[in-house]
């Protein structure tokens, strides 16, 4: 099969990498936002008719939430119009569509986890704008999965994760908000799940939530990064409010996972075990 890797230098993009051979039977390309700027509707339309493809893993995205406050043109240029092209050429050409969505997608009132069916309420450029990449999709195709994640981290490019452990050799103190409930993901894990639902030739279409399993806030996602590591930082829990940023987050953002647990019978890895893992594969 041949598959379609959009936003190559992801840390998404480059957890699939990393696993790829594992399957053989699957193909990969990866373009590059260089390569393939999914904004150019024509350059979308070249890649396309230069080779067939199975499927497109969309991993190309807009992704500084702050940032869109003051550049909303960006965020939506790539989160709504780039992925409109990409859909109505997936569409076309009869490849299946993975897409990569977001938790910021809901309002964050809580305190029951979101299904795929609740009410969608973005708090942010950002959010808004994937839920309009998701809309452009739903209208132009029917072969398509949309995975919304959480709070993705990896060994790969800058992530919480990594800044955490960076701050850690040139912080004696951190302040760390405490009130923001959601769930970490390793795009490791991810990865896998995008592989099975390729592997298995998995034909149930339609949106899925996939994060880790297990909440946190992310003052317990730092703290258990630094026990990871052995840092003796002192941590300090604060509330949303006196971290004031551009963009208002939803304070709660646990997805329901039960869909995709149950259409793809998957076992998913609780976030502490997938961080020790990710901590680890970083130290090699």
């Amino acid at each position: 099969m041949n598959v379609l890797v959009t936003g190559g230098m992801g840390q998404l993009a480059k957890s699939i990498k990393d696993i790829e051979a594992k399957y053989p039977n699957i193909k990969l390309h990866f373009k590059s936002s260089t390569e393939l700027d999914i904004t150019k509707k024509d350059t979308v339309k070249t890649i396309f008719n230069n080779q067939t493809f199975d499927y497109c893993i969309n991993c190309a995205a807009y992704t500084a939430v702050d940032n869109a406050e003051k550049d909303s043109d960006s965020a939506y240029k790539v989160n709504e119009l780039g992925v409109k092209n990409l859909a109505k050429e997936c569409h076309i050409d009869k490849v299946i569509l993975i897409h990569i969505s977001t938790d910021f997608v809901f309002g964050g009132s809580g305190p029951i986890a979101y299904t795929e069916k609740d009410e969608t309420n973005p708090q942010n450029v950002y959010g808004f704008s994937k839920l309009k990449g998701e809309l452009a999709i739903e209208k132009s195709m029917n072969q398509y999965f949309i995975l919304r994640t959480s709070w993705l981290y990896s060994e790969h490019n800058k992530n919480f994760m990594k800044t955490m452990i960076k701050l850690a050799s040139d912080r004696q103190n951190l302040n760390v908000v405490d009130d923001q409930i959601g769930t970490p993901t390793y795009t490791k894990d991810l990865a896998e799940v995008i592989f099975k639902i390729i592997d298995t030739k998995h034909d149930n279409y339609g949106t899925y939530h996939y994060s880790n399993e297990g909440i946190a806030s992310w003052y317990d996602f730092a703290y258990s990064i630094f026990d990871e590591i052995n840092s003796d930082i002192k941590l300090l829990p604060i509330k949303t409010i006196d971290y004031p940023t551009p963009a208002k987050r939803p304070l709660f953002s646990v997805l329901d996972k039960s869909k995709i647990k149950e259409n793809l019978n998957i076992h998913i890895p609780h976030w502490r075990s997938s961080l020790r893992e990710a901590i680890s594969n970083l130290k090699q």
